[in-house]
């Protein structure tokens, strides 16, 4: 069976101003998501959903079934903050969507198969898809799920400091578990430091590091579904609490419900954190285009 690509296209950035998923980077104004599905396709997953918000709906019909018609199989997925909600009390204010966990349990029903989820303002490369469709197709089971493990220097902005959960791996590449690091960036002698009480520490070239491309099994909707209904009696009167696949998968490894591999990949990894970003990004992919390693047009 082919695994499926889960895009997360729900949210809107406050930090770049706009519906960046949507924007056009690539010569022939493809968005960042698009090369995602390109290499996707490439890599052999059969069949893209996108999770958006339903108002979303016409519009990214409109832009994506015709490129991908015959290409991919599409479906989409709607998250709404009333979805598995239930009897439980929230806030009536509420109008934030309530994460990344939220968005894949709303996709119940919808999966049955090994999947990857990704988030549509992110460039992944293609190792990266290569990679999680061979530990999709071999290794992956309701015991072992799978995240992308990044070199840290190959995730950085020109443009500001970063946020980057480090991963800490034991010798048969399980995950122990992710350290948030904050206001990471690079000295001007290459050195990569974060900030933390105004002091600078290290950090090695080459740690590993997520961005949120996570490989799992259909069963951890059933995870998701229970956790949810826990965060909501917590934090279901908070107008802007959220519920993150990472808290999944670490209660995963917690709870000893089976283990998370870190999948390494050399990959590059860009995207629009700021809104200076825009043009980095799209110098990046036309340097890709020059290289060979993307047509002109994706979908000619």
């Amino acid at each position: 069976m082919q695994p499926t690509l889960v895009i997360l296209a729900a949210g809107m950035s406050s930090r770049y101003g706009s519906m960046k998923q949507v924007e056009s980077f690539g010569p022939s104004g493809e968005t960042i998501m698009e090369y995602s599905i390109y290499d996707a396709i490439k890599a052999g997953f059969g069949k893209v959903i996108f999770i958006i918000r339903e108002e979303f709906a016409e519009a990214f019909k409109n832009k994506f079934e015709h490129k991908l018609q015959g290409k991919i199989a599409v479906d989409y997925v709607f998250q709404d903050i009333s979805k598995f909600v239930g009897d439980k009390s929230i806030n009536p204010d509420r109008t934030k969507p309530w994460g990344t966990a939220h968005a894949v349990l709303c996709c119940k029903g919808k999966i049955n198969e090994p999947f990857a989820v990704i988030n549509a303002d992110d460039f992944y490369g293609s190792d990266a898809f290569v990679q999680s469709y061979h530990f999709l197709t071999t290794q992956c089971s309701n015991e072992t799920y799978g995240l992308l493990g990044y070199n840290l220097s190959n995730t950085l902005s020109e443009n500001g400091s970063v946020s980057r959960g480090v991963c800490k791996v034991d010798d048969d590449c399980n995950l122990i578990e992710v350290t948030e690091r904050t206001k990471i960036f690079a000295q001007e002698n290459g050195h990569i430091v974060y900030e933390e009480d105004a002091k600078h520490y290290s950090l090695e070239s080459n740690a590993k590091v997520s961005m949120n491309y996570i490989c799992f099994a259909p069963n951890v909707i059933d995870l998701c579904e229970k956790e949810f209904q826990l965060f909501l009696d917590k934090a279901g009167q908070e107008l802007k609490s959220e519920f993150f696949l990472p808290y999944i998968t670490n209660q995963f490894i917690q709870t000893n419900m089976g283990n998370v591999k870190v999948i390494p990949t050399d990959a590059k990894w860009f995207g629009v954190t700021y809104k200076e970003d825009a043009a980095g990004v799209k110098e990046s992919l036309y340097k890709l285009i020059e290289a060979g390693e993307y047509p002109d047009r994706l979908w000619a």
